[in-house]
């Protein structure tokens, strides 16, 4: 069964069309990258996943469930996780209360800071007490994908989870998602622009372009010069 099946989804900004007929599937336990220039809808189709953004058009079916109607709080109860561009983690919260932010949707007797999460990331352990805003912009960023992780997704959406981040942070990261899917198989769906993030990790790859998928195949693609025509600016 496909984890995550988005077809034929039309989005709108008022007359401004950012969707167009956008097919898309995650496989279980499988990491989907999408890429594409700037401004070509990548992050308008991950708030259209997450309900953020109401769509015009289409579907998206969650483990053989249209979720199309449901409110973002119901998704990620359903299962989907969401990182958003920008990291939005709470400044004047500290680290452990970030944290719990994201076990709200949980029971509430299983609302508790899981320990392996932060193993993933050791500095968050060691920075529990400081505010959120006193952190970098790296670790700002895994303290993102760690909230985004305390609600127990089966998916976890990433909006450019590279963006801005020094070097030693970015492998922490793809380490991180690499032993996800190897360990829990979790699936993954995320937007990037780092061309070389997404060949080391993604199975499969979609490009995008005006509003539409303009090519999806295996990562191996990203390699072939007809392919990469699409992302040069």
């Amino acid at each position: 069964m496909i984890s995550l099946n988005i077809s034929k989804l039309d989005l709108h900004y008022g007359a401004a069309q950012a969707l167009r007929g956008v097919s898309l599937e995650v496989e279980p336990g499988s990491i989907t990258c999408v890429l594409g220039r700037n401004g070509v809808g990548k992050s308008s189709l991950l708030r259209a996943v997450m309900g953020l953004q109401p769509v015009s058009g289409g579907d998206i079916a969650f483990d053989g469930h249209s979720i199309a109607r449901l409110a973002p709080h119901q998704r990620v109860k359903a299962g989907l996780g969401y990182v958003p561009q920008g990291r939005e983690i709470f400044p004047l919260l500290t680290v452990e209360e970030n944290l719990r932010t994201g076990l709200i949707v949980l029971p509430r007797a299983e609302r508790r800071i899981d320990a392996e999460v932060l193993k993933l990331f050791p500095v968050l352990k060691d920075m529990l007490a400081r505010r959120g805003g006193d952190l970098s912009g790296g670790q700002q960023q895994q303290l993102a994908i760690a909230r985004a992780l305390m609600t127990r997704p089966k998916i976890l959406v990433l909006d450019e989870p590279t963006e801005g981040i020094q070097p030693s942070i970015i492998k922490d990261i793809g380490n991180a998602i690499r032993y996800l899917k190897e360990t829990t198989g979790m699936a993954f769906l995320l937007v990037e622009q780092y061309l070389d993030f997404c060949r080391g990790l993604a199975d499969r790859v979609y490009i995008m372009d005006r509003g539409e998928v303009v090519h999806a195949g295996p990562a191996e693609d990203l390699d072939r010069p007809e392919v990469r025509k699409h992302l040069m600016v």
